[in-house]
């Protein structure tokens, strides 16, 4: 039923107060002051110089994880060159492995192999693929035969042969040197992910002709064309002879640089610091056939180097 047109005006009507028109920013200003208030390290909303944060770079740093080392390795391979073979220790012009620093059975040289594992396992469980004459070049497969048996440990010593050439020239370029070990240690975890490696310094040349052009036997063996680029002339002091000397002393720094580096990427693996190329032979370390090489003297002490660093609780620095 409709309503009649004077109900309709008698009805009174109904007060209204002004209507109230909302505000759409209102919120987001509330929000704005309350984020703004809790959040001292952030700006919220805008930053005072007008920049926008960006709350997704906050990121909690992690520390880099740090070095694995067993202190008691049971199986050990030695790579390198003529030192770890145990070249003119015990006669002229041939390799004598029984008294290398790193897997020797010589109860005077006591090598690292003997003092971690003890004679009874030497022969098992240690291996000398080293090679007189050996180069940087030479230790990638020297890596993979190691691999094969997946030591606990790998020695290495490797590069004098590189800075010992018949001529400045002809020493191995320094990225060339590196591109060499790069490929080793790659070898060497593909094929055995978790063996150690151990890695001594390439001895200062040097020193070794400072000590040994003093012996006049010596100095006659050199003549043969034992590292010419170090030992020959070896009486001249003249500039030429000097500035070649110090080229070849140069070139071993930045091998051991080089050592070092590569190194310290591998968690697994441990650089003396030095100590080899710090160590400062003296006659009785030397080989009485050469006057160059290591003497079953000079292995004890390479010996002791290792042995001191393998079981240090941490690495040198």
């Amino acid at each position: 039923m409709q309503e009649s047109p004077q109900g309709r005006a008698g009805r009174r009507p109904v007060a209204r107060g002004p209507r109230r028109r909302r505000k759409p920013y209102a919120t987001l200003a509330a929000s704005c002051a309350a984020l703004l208030a809790g959040a001292v390290a952030l700006a919220g909303c805008t930053s005072s110089d007008g920049a926008d944060p960006d709350w997704t770079k906050a990121k909690t740093s992690q520390p880099p994880p740090k070095p694995v080392w067993d202190r008691s390795p049971t199986s050990i391979a030695a790579l390198g060159d003529s030192i770890t073979r145990g070249f003119d220790a015990c006669g002229v012009l041939s390799d004598c492995p029984e008294v290398s620093w790193s897997t020797g059975s010589d109860a005077t040289v006591r090598s690292l192999a003997l003092r971690l594992l003890g004679k009874p396992a030497v022969a098992k469980n240690s291996w000398n693929y080293a090679r007189t004459g050996a180069t940087v070049g030479d230790l990638a497969q020297q890596m993979t035969r190691a691999a094969a048996h997946r030591p606990d440990l790998v020695t290495v010593m490797v590069g004098a042969n590189d800075a010992c050439k018949d001529e400045v020239a002809l020493m191995t370029p320094v990225e060339e040197f590196r591109a060499s070990f790069e490929e080793s240690m790659r070898r060497l975890r593909e094929r055995a992910p978790k063996t150690q490696v151990y890695v001594a310094s390439v001895p200062d040349l040097k020193r070794l002709w400072s000590e040994g052009r003093e012996n006049p036997l010596g100095r006659q063996i050199w003549k043969l064309g034992i590292c010419s680029s170090m030992l020959d002339d070896s009486q001249s002091m003249a500039a030429a002879a000097q500035k070649r000397r110090s080229t070849v002393q140069a070139r071993v720094v930045a091998y051991n640089k080089v050592l070092k580096d590569v190194c310290a990427k591998d968690l697994r693996c441990r650089y003396d610091g030095g100590a080899v190329f710090d160590y400062r032979f003296t006659g009785d370390q030397l080989s009485v056939w050469d006057w160059f090489h290591p003497s079953k003297n000079g292995q004890g002490k390479l010996a002791d180097i290792a042995y001191r660093n393998v079981v240090a609780a941490d690495p040198p620095a």
